[in-house]
């Protein structure tokens, strides 16, 4: 999953630097970033947590930068050869977002 998280940032990243260059994608593709980027580092920070309590925190928060990344793609206007990996993107933050929940509800 640290290795998915990562691709997705990664991603993210690439799709972000594609966005026409307008005033709302310069702002939705910067707190875009942020928020990719730290779904994959909250959950690394998950697996080296000092208890059940800290892993909990901490898949938490990646679950929630997961959903927050979601809305941000949403914002963005992405050019028309962009559409589909928007789409992608959306709905790998969600499958994200539910295997973050799962691990949630086993714990």
């Amino acid at each position: 999953l640290e290795e998915r998280c990562l691709l997705f940032a990664k991603r993210v990243t690439k799709y972000v630097n594609k966005l026409p260059k307008t005033i709302p994608n310069l702002e939705n593709g910067k707190q875009l970033v942020r928020a990719a980027g730290s779904v994959g580092a909250n959950y690394i920070e998950a697996n080296e947590s000092l208890g059940k309590q800290d892993f909990k925190m901490r898949t938490k928060i990646s679950k929630k930068e997961s959903k927050e990344s979601r809305y941000w793609l949403h914002l963005t206007e992405p050019s028309a050869d962009q559409s589909q990996e928007k789409e992608d993107l959306i709905k790998e933050a969600t499958e994200l977002m539910n295997i973050l929940g799962s691990i949630l509800n086993k714990v």
